[in-house]
C-alpha cells in the first residue's frame, strides 16, 4: 500500500480523483491529509492570477529529491465545463506529472482514468473543433500520448463509416438481452453468470420471464413506434440454453419487436465453444442471425484450463469452422492479453492460429482484476505479466491486425486494468459491430430485458443518461421481472415524452 500525502484537505470526490490517477502506477494507494504519517508528501495548489489564467502547482519531496509540476490555463468563461471540471482537470495535470516524475512511468492515457475515451474525442467533433485541434486538445489539456490521440482519430473516423448518422439516432433505442448461463464460470468474470444446470426449473422460469418481459418492452415501443437499430443477446452465454429455447425465444423476439426487417444488426454471443452445435446454428440461420463470437481468449490449453474454461483449444478451431461452414458470415473471437503464465510466446501463438481462420472481427482485450472475480480474490494463486510485457503484448496484437487488414473501431478501459492500457475491438472494414460502437459511445438508450441486464435511459435533448439493472441472481429474476418491467416503462414515459401512441 503507498500513502500519499496532501498538505490540505480535500472532499471525498476530489480524494477517489487523486487516488484513481495514484492507482495507475502502484498496485494499491491511499490518500490522506495528516503531515505525521509516513508517505510520498505532496505539496499541491491552483492560483488565480490577475490575468484570469488558472495555474497548478504540485511539489514532490522526498529525500534529497525535489520534483515540481506547473500548469497553466485560461479560467475557462466560454461554458465548456464547469468550474469544478476545471479545476479538477489542472490539479489531476500537476498530480500525474510529479508522479510520472518519480516513478518513470509514462501514462500514455494521461489523466483518462474514465471507461470510454472514444467518447471526449466524439464531445470534441460535436463541439466543432477539426480533427488536428481535438489532437492538440487532447495532448495539452488532457496528456495522452500522440499515438493514443491518433488512435482516437482512426476509430472514430471508423464509426462514422460504420453509422454515417451515428449522433442522429438518440430517437431509437437499441436491445441488450441477457441470459445468465454459462457452462462454468470463468475465473476473470464478473458478469452476471451462473454455471447452467437443470435443478427446480430455474432455466425454464427465467425465460418464461424473459419472454414476458420482451412481450411487453416490444408492445411499448410498437404503441409508440419506436425504431430498435441493433439487437445483441450478451450474457453469461446465450447459447447455453437448448436450441428448442433458442428458437422460441427468437420466435417471440420477431412477434413482438417493431420493424423487424429494419433492425441493422442482430447479435448472439456463442462465446464458449462448447455450447455451439449444429443444432443451434441451425436455429440461428433459420432467423436470419450470422453474426456471433466464438471465443478462444487463449489458444493455450493450460490456460485455458487456469482461469475455467473447460473446452480445449481445439474444440474453439473446430467450432469455429463448423459455424463458418455452415454459414455464419460474420464472426468475432476475444483474445485476453496477460492471462496467467502467458506472456509475449503464448500471445503469438494464440495471433498464428486466429490467423489460420481470419474472423470478420477480433476484440483484443487486456485482463482487468475486477473486484468480484475469483482471479481478484485470489490473486497469489494467478501469476501474470508485467506492465512492459503486457504493453510488448498489446504491440504485437496492433501490428498483427494490421497486417491482416482489420482496422480499430472500438475501446474501452477498466479500472484495475494491466499495465493501464485498453480493450480495442478491430474489424475487416465494414465488418464492424454496431452494438458495440453505440454501448461505448453512448448515443442512444439502451433497453436491458433479462437477468442482470443494465439498461441506460439517455434523454434524447439533452444526453443525460439514467442506468438501471436488473436483478443478477436468476432466482430473484424470476420474482420481481414485472415490477422491474413497469420501471423500464416508467423510465421509457419520461424519456420519450412525446411519441404518439399508434391506433
Amino acid at each position: 500500500m503507498q500513502k500519499i500525502i496532501l498538505t490540505k484537505p480535500f472532499e471525498q470526490d476530489w480524494i477517489r480523483m487523486f487516488t484513481h490517477l495514484a492507482n495507475l502506477f502502484f498496485e494499491q494507494s491511499k490518500i490522506v491529509v495528516d503531515p505525521i504519517e509516513e508517505g510520498l508528501p505532496i505539496d499541491i495548489s491552483v492560483e488565480k492570477d490577475v490575468e484570469g489564467f488558472l495555474r497548478g502547482n504540485a511539489v514532490l519531496k522526498i529525500d534529497d529529491n525535489v520534483y515540481t509540476a506547473t500548469f497553466t490555463e485560461p479560467e475557462t468563461s466560454d461554458g465548456s465545463e464547469t468550474e469544478n471540471r476545471q479545476l479538477k482537470r489542472i490539479y489531476s495535470h500537476v498530480f500525474l506529472d510529479v508522479l510520472e516524475q518519480y516513478t518513470g512511468m509514462q501514462q500514455s492515457w494521461g489523466i483518462l482514468t474514465g471507461i470510454r475515451p472514444t467518447k471526449l474525442y466524439h464531445k470534441y467533433r460535436q463541439m466543432g473543433h477539426d480533427r488536428e485541434t481535438v489532437k492538440q486538445l487532447l495532448m495539452d489539456k488532457h496528456r495522452i500520448s500522440e499515438e493514443k490521440s491518433e488512435l482516437l482519430e482512426t476509430i472514430e473516423r471508423v464509426q462514422l463509416g460504420a453509422i454515417p448518422d451515428l449522433h442522429e439516432i438518440k430517437d431509437e433505442v437499441s436491445i441488450y438481452i441477457g441470459i445468465p448461463f454459462c457452462p462454468t464460470k470463468c475465473a476473470y468474470c464478473t458478469f452476471p453468470a451462473y454455471a447452467i444446470h437443470r435443478k427446480n426449473g430455474r432455466v425454464e422460469s427465467f425465460l418464461d420471464g424473459l419472454h414476458e418481459e420482451i412481450r411487453e418492452i416490444g408492445k411499448w415501443l410498437t404503441a409508440r413506434d419506436i425504431k430498435i437499430t441493433t439487437i445483441y443477446f450478451g450474457g453469461g452465454t446465450p447459447t447455453s440454453i437448448e436450441a428448442d429455447e433458442m428458437d422460441a425465444l427468437y420466435q417471440t423476439m420477431y412477434d413482438s419487436f417493431p420493424h423487424m426487417k429494419e433492425v441493422r444488426e442482430v447479435t448472439v454471443e456463442a462465446g464458449r465453444p462448447d455450447t455451439i452445435t449444429p443444432k443451434k446454428i441451425d436455429v440461428l440461420k433459420k432467423w436470419g442471425i450470422d453474426r456471433i463470437s466464438v471465443n478462444p481468449q487463449s489458444y493455450t490449453d493450460e490456460t485455458l484450463k487456469a482461469i475455467g474454461r473447460h473446452h480445449s483449444v481445439q474444440e474453439t478451431i473446430d467450432k469455429f469452422w463448423l459455424s463458418r461452414n455452415m454459414g455464419m458470415k460474420n464472426i468475432n473471437m476475444d483474445l485476453i492479453i496477460g492471462l496467467p503464465n502467458e506472456g509475449l510466446e503464448e500471445f503469438q501463438h494464440s495471433l498464428d492460429e486466429t490467423e489460420k481462420m481470419q474472423p470478420e472481427s477480433l476484440t483484443v482485450h487486456t485482463l482487468s482484476f475486477k473486484r468480484a472475480s475469483e482471479m481478484t480474490r485470489n490473486k497469489n494463486k494467478y501469476k501474470v505479466a508485467d506492465r512492459k510485457t503486457v504493453e510488448q503484448m498489446m504491440q504485437l496484437g496492433e501490428n498483427w491486425t494490421k497486417q491482416n487488414g482489420y482496422v480499430p473501431y472500438y475501446l474501452y478501459r477498466q479500472k484495475n486494468i494491466l499495465g493501464n492500457l485498453e480493450n480495442v475491438g478491430y474489424a475487416k472494414p465494414g465488418e464492424e459491430s454496431l452494438y458495440n460502437i453505440i454501448i461505448m459511445e453512448e448515443v442512444q438508450t439502451i433497453i436491458g430485458v433479462g437477468c442482470g441486464a443494465s439498461s441506460k435511459f439517455m434523454e434524447p435533448a439533452t444526453g443525460k443518461i439514467t442506468q438501471f439493472q436488473n436483478p443478477k441472481d436468476p432466482a430473484a429474476y424470476i420474482l420481481t421481472f414485472e415490477e422491474y418491467i413497469d420501471k423500464k416503462i416508467e423510465h421509457l414515459e419520461r424519456i420519450f415524452p412525446e411519441t404518439v401512441i399508434a391506433d
